[in-house]
């Protein structure tokens, strides 16, 4: 169920998406006088928990589908990777099981996992979506929190609690031992707990090892598993009808 299939009232109250309770997350058990909690309550509580972080799908990716192009021009290989990874979806999450996408430029790795991303957040699963630039900007921003402002901890639980951590271009950024760090230890984390993640990167396996450590690697290439997604080829963007990747 998509997070726009919640309802509001006039009065501002939210109503249970699946018409079960009165908004409030419990069910009154006639029989005995007392309550159960409804289904959507859990789902609730988990996206509060999450609430701060980036879970938008870009404007230029909001179309994609399996059915036209630029995924149908797509390596099938790749695609039919990511369409199997996507309809065992829910046990791949509860299980942390993960996505790997590497190759070259403008082969479709962001699209195919944006596509992951989409259907997740459809499911009602709490996505975060980040570049690794733009999430090491993030991760500064909170350094300089003041108070009523979320600290660095609060934004670190919630990357590393949500369901699906999505990372674009893993390996861009400049490599310093604050950086290797951080990554190390919000991959560690969701290793350790169990969460998926589904990473896009232009670097192959050795590379990424030099660029980000062989630790945070390695923890990556257990998390994927059989699911890293080699995608080489000629950059697709150079060509008009395929620049949307």
């Amino acid at each position: 169920m998509a997070e726009d299939e919640y309802r509001f009232s006039a009065n501002g109250e939210l109503h249970c998406p699946y018409g079960r309770c009165d908004g409030s997350g419990w069910i009154l058990n006639e029989e005995n006088d007392g309550v159960v909690e409804c289904e959507c309550r859990q789902q609730r509580l988990a996206r509060a928990r999450v609430s701060g972080i980036n879970s938008v799908i870009p404007k230029k990716f909001r179309g994609v589908s399996f059915d036209r192009p630029p995924v149908t021009d797509m390596d099938p290989n790749a695609v039919q990777t990511v369409r199997d990874w996507i309809g065992h979806l829910g046990n791949n999450l509860d299980q942390g099981r993960g996505l790997w996408l590497m190759g070259d430029t403008g082969t479709g790795k962001t699209t195919l996992a944006m596509l992951v991303s989409k259907e997740a957040l459809k499911q009602n699963r709490t996505v975060a979506i980040y570049s690794m630039p733009s999430l090491l900007t993030r991760i500064r921003a909170t350094y300089g929190a003041e108070a009523g402002e979320e600290s660095y901890a609060e934004f670190f639980e919630r990357l590393c609690e949500v369901d699906l951590l999505h990372i674009d271009d893993l390996g861009a950024e400049k490599q310093t031992e604050w950086v290797l760090e951080q990554l190390y230890s919000l991959i560690n984390e969701r290793y350790e707990r169990e969460k998926s993640i589904v990473v896009t990167t232009n670097l192959t396996q050795d590379q990424l090892e030099q660029q980000i450590g062989p630790r945070t690697v390695s923890r990556l290439v257990e998390m994927c598993g059989e699911s890293m997604i080699p995608m080489f080829g000629e950059d697709a963007r150079h060509k008009p009808q395929l620049r949307d990747l």
